[in-house]
């Protein structure tokens, strides 16, 4: 597969066909947007948010999710927000997401299978693999403590506004998830 897309690439620059997506590194509407990598959202997410390419950070992992205040999609907002001027945050989970039911516990077969050793286990379960490899259960509360996981880091400053969303994996309607006020 990989060499398929170098003859592709080659192709694509040979035709020049890069220049439509011409920009440059800072988002034209201060933007960054933190979601899943589910391969539903690559061209749905984009085309229901009305962003072309240039307009904002997309930054994506297993379930959009923080799992630390050093994790790498921390630090790729620090760097959005003091380094490419980003003043807004969109955090979007989607429906049927497969983090929803990701656990160490289902993951350890198949790691075993593919001849990652008991013995490599064990030292990753002493450092917290099976938390580090578990999912969520609840994608409206897990939209909510990655907002406040953002809001809440001692490092992203308070002028920075940042909302929660889950986006239907098939239409791209977008669902605004706040805090139920008591």
């Amino acid at each position: 597969m990989i060499d398929d897309i170098l003859k592709f690439n080659k192709r694509f620059v040979a035709d020049k066909a890069y220049e439509p997506f011409v920009t440059d590194k800072y988002p034209a509407k201060k933007l960054a947007v933190l979601t899943c990598m589910d391969t539903r959202l690559t061209e749905l997410l984009p085309k229901a948010l009305g962003l072309r390419n240039g307009d904002a950070k997309i930054i994506k992992n297993a379930g959009g999710l923080i799992l630390s205040e050093t994790d790498s999609a921390i630090r790729s907002l620090l760097v959005a927000i003091y380094e490419l001027g980003v003043e807004e945050v969109m955090v979007v989970h989607h429906s049927t997401c497969g983090a929803c039911h990701m656990s160490y516990g289902e993951f350890k077969p198949h790691m075993l299978e593919r001849g990652i050793s008991e013995q490599t286990l064990a030292l990753w379960e002493e450092q917290g693999v099976a938390q580090w490899l578990e999912g969520f259960h609840d994608t409206e509360a897990s939209v909510l403590r990655t907002v406040d996981a953002i809001v809440n880091h001692p490092l992203v400053p308070k002028d920075v506004a940042v909302r929660g969303f889950i986006i239907d994996s098939v239409t791209g309607a977008l669902q605004e998830i706040r805090r139920k006020k008591v």
